[in-house]
């Protein structure tokens, strides 16, 4: 006699084996060739059957002479314009830089880039903080030098230095400039 529990598995391997076989004669019936597809066939036969297109050729590349732009006797964009004071040489003052001093620090660089980071106050005595090209920062007063051109600081004030550039006047002369330093950031 067989036992009670082996009765109803074999009956539960039954229904799975039948659901197995189910599944896959639909997976074949779904994989197989039927013509639900004949209107899209048609219509990629016709797209085929159509006349090829002609795609234009590219027109040639225009070939631009170079052009060589040269700036270097012109003032950069990016540094305000100077005011130049002329000076008649009969009636005025022979202005002329003084060669035989010894140059400072930051006379070894542009006035473009120096700038002005701060002030700082000591006994009496405002010094402005200069941070140079290098990423130093120097204090500088009133009689310093700074720039490339001759520059001397006249006064130094919380907003910026101003400063006596001597600069070449085009005739063989020199000619005194203004000139101001902002202060970074600020007015």
């Amino acid at each position: 006699m067989s036992s009670p529990l082996k009765q109803p598995m074999a009956v539960f391997y039954g229904h799975v084996r039948k659901g197995l076989i189910m599944l896959a004669l639909l997976s074949v019936a779904a994989c197989s060739p039927s013509n639900d597809y004949a209107d899209i066939n048609a219509f990629m036969d016709e797209v085929d059957a159509r006349p090829r297109g002609r795609i234009e050729p590219l027109p040639p590349i225009e070939t631009v002479p170079p052009f060589s732009y040269v700036v270097s006797n012109k003032r950069s964009p990016f540094e305000p314009p100077a005011i130049v004071k002329r000076v008649d040489r009969r009636s005025g003052p022979q202005v002329t830089p003084d060669f035989n001093r010894v140059k400072q620090f930051l006379e070894q660089f542009p006035i473009a880039q120096l700038a002005m980071v701060g002030t700082l106050a000591q006994n009496g005595v405002t010094f402005a903080l200069v941070q140079d090209g290098n990423g130093g920062v120097h204090r500088v007063q009133p009689g310093d030098y700074m720039g490339s051109d001759h520059g001397k600081i006249e006064g130094v004030k919380e907003t910026g230095i101003d400063l006596i550039e001597i600069v070449p006047d085009g005739t063989g002369g020199w000619v005194e400039r203004t000139r101001s330093v902002s202060l970074a950031g600020g007015a």
